[in-house]
Formats: structure tokens, C-alpha cells, sequence
């Protein structure tokens, strides 16, 4: 399989989760995919075989500096591993976030922004989340 396609498969194995996530949040297949983390998992061993192959194929990988930083990201594989990363760890965010909600008790419709902007944006999704929070705790 090509990294475009590994690309491909792993946009389109997020969508589904991030829908239910918003729109069916309590149902128990949602439930069951975020509680055992499911396509998390999925994502990892497709970032685990990436960051694998680039280590074989293109030596270390260097975080030191800015510029060798941007030299990984023109090196396909690296570029595919990092991608699937943000995948992950925006997902496992989203999901933390719905399991915080549990005792929290924020409304869906609050909910469904800060779960599309992590989608969307990570960070941005979890700023929100934490500032909706603070309100509700306060």
C-alpha cells in the first residue's frame, strides 16, 4: 500500500468516529469505540510502522531545530507518520473530553463545537473545551 492510500484510509477511518463523537456521543457503540480506543489503536500501529520505515529508510529523526524539523516534513513517509500522529492525539483529546463531560455536564450543543474545532483545529477545540469548563465550574 502506497502512503497515499495509508493517507487516505486513516482521513477516512477518523470521520466516522469524530461524527459519532458529535452527533451520538452517549450511544454504546460510541461509547465502546472511545472507551476502549478503538481506532486510536488503529492509528498508532499504522504511526508505529511509519515512523518505523522512515527510521530504516532515512536515519534519525532530528527535533533540535526548526529547520530539521521542516527537513522532516519533506520526507513522505515522516510527512504520513505526522499526519496520522495529529489524527491520534486529536482523537484521544476529543475523547478525553466527552469522558471529562461525563461529571461535568456540559450540553451537546456546547459539546459539538469543541469537538469539531479539536477535529478541526486540536488546540483550538481544546482552549474551548477548558474555557466552557471553567465557566460551568465557576
Amino acid at each position: 500500500m502506497t502512503p497515499t492510500e495509508v493517507f487516505s484510509i486513516a482521513n477516512l477511518i477518523v470521520m466516522p468516529m469524530w461524527a459519532l463523537m458529535i452527533f451520538l456521543p452517549k450511544w454504546k457503540v460510541t461509547r465502546f469505540l472511545i472507551d476502549y480506543k478503538v481506532i486510536p489503536l488503529i492509528l498508532s500501529v499504522i504511526y508505529a510502522i511509519y515512523i518505523g520505515i522512515s527510521l530504516y529508510t532515512g536515519g534519525s529523526m532530528d527535533f533540535g531545530s526548526l529547520q530539521s524539523v521542516m527537513a522532516l516534513f519533506t520526507v513522505e513517509n515522516a510527512v504520513l507518520a505526522g499526519w496520522v500522529h495529529y489524527l491520534a492525539f486529536d482523537l484521544l483529546v476529543g475523547m478525553w473530553m466527552l469522558d471529562k463531560n461525563k461529571t461535568i455536564g456540559i450540553h451537546q450543543i456546547l459539546m459539538a463545537p469543541c469537538l469539531f474545532f479539536t477535529f478541526m483545529l486540536g488546540p483550538v477545540g481544546f482552549l474551548l473545551f477548558s474555557f466552557i469548563k471553567a465557566i460551568k465550574k465557576a
